[in-house]
């Protein structure tokens, strides 16, 4: 009979999300953002190594409209909360994406130190810019996207679940904005 009860019980559990599964809603996202954490396609950023707390928030938020991408508002329009922590586990287990391999200027990383030292970037997103909580990885992404990313904050275009990014990016002139994702794209 307690074997009875306890299968009964178990099976109103509900089921989480079979590795296959997961797998499979992963799959698109992967194709873009790269199977091994380095995004190949422009303006795509590299998800390896992001904190896990980071990527359920930015999934949510697509999900729910707050960010606008339409493939990523589709693709995650019918999952739920578990399935968007279960993405992001696994997004943060992949490997950290490879830094820039072209050589990076002295002069425009030099630029870059004094900016972040002003602005205080490495005070949320670490020393070593790897990110943590809600605050993602910035360390080895795409150029190309710190660009972008950097501009849609300072023109308020990219909205965040917190203001100070806006904030922090008004003074920040755009030749700034391509030395600091230049410093950001060469870090390990």
């Amino acid at each position: 009979m307690r074997s009875f009860v306890i299968a009964a019980l178990l099976s109103l559990a509900p089921l989480p999300v079979s590795a296959a599964s997961l797998e499979e809603r992963l799959a698109p996202c992967l194709a873009c953002h790269g199977a091994k954490g380095q995004s190949t396609i422009p303006d795509v950023p590299s998800l390896g190594a992001q904190p896990a707390f980071y990527v359920t928030i930015q999934l949510y938020m697509f999900r729910e409209g707050m960010r606008v991408v339409e493939p990523m508002n589709a693709m995650m329009k019918d999952l739920s909360d578990d399935d968007l922590r279960g993405m992001a586990n696994v997004i943060s287990q992949s490997p950290p994406p490879v830094p820039a391999a072209d050589p990076a200027d002295p002069g425009r990383l030099e630029r870059a130190r004094a900016l972040i030292q002003q602005n205080r970037c490495n005070f949320c997103h670490n020393q070593d810019f790897s990110g943590e909580q809600n605050v993602p990885r910035l360390a080895g992404q795409r150029e190309d996207y710190l660009v972008k990313a950097l501009r849609e904050y300072k023109s308020n275009a990219r909205r965040g679940y917190d203001a100070s990014m806006a904030d922090v990016m008004q003074p920040v002139s755009d030749a700034d904005i391509l030395d600091l994702a230049h410093f950001l794209a060469h870090l390990r």
